[in-house]
């Protein structure tokens, strides 16, 4: 990973943090951090990842899938990889 010292908020980027913010507050009069925001989204796919990783064994492909998004491109039984880079 390449450190920036500068984040471009664009508009879907902005939409995406709103969107996760609302997930993320205690309650609709909350206002989280971005920090906190990011590092609950982080903390979140790695977790994911790790589940899926952990299911392998005891699910099927067609259930696992299910629960597959983009960022954790699951490609069956053989690996996950991510589609963004």
């Amino acid at each position: 990973m390449t450190r920036r010292t500068s984040l471009k908020i664009t508009d879907e980027r902005e939409r995406l943090l709103e969107e996760a913010s609302e997930i993320v507050a205690s309650g609709p009069d909350d206002d989280p951090p971005m920090s906190d925001v990011l590092d609950a989204a982080l903390t979140h796919l790695v977790q994911s990842e790790e589940n899926i990783q952990a299911a392998r064994e005891e699910v099927s492909p067609e259930v696992i899938q299910r629960f597959n998004t983009d960022v954790v491109g699951l490609r069956y039984r053989t690996r996950v990889e991510s589609r963004w880079r």
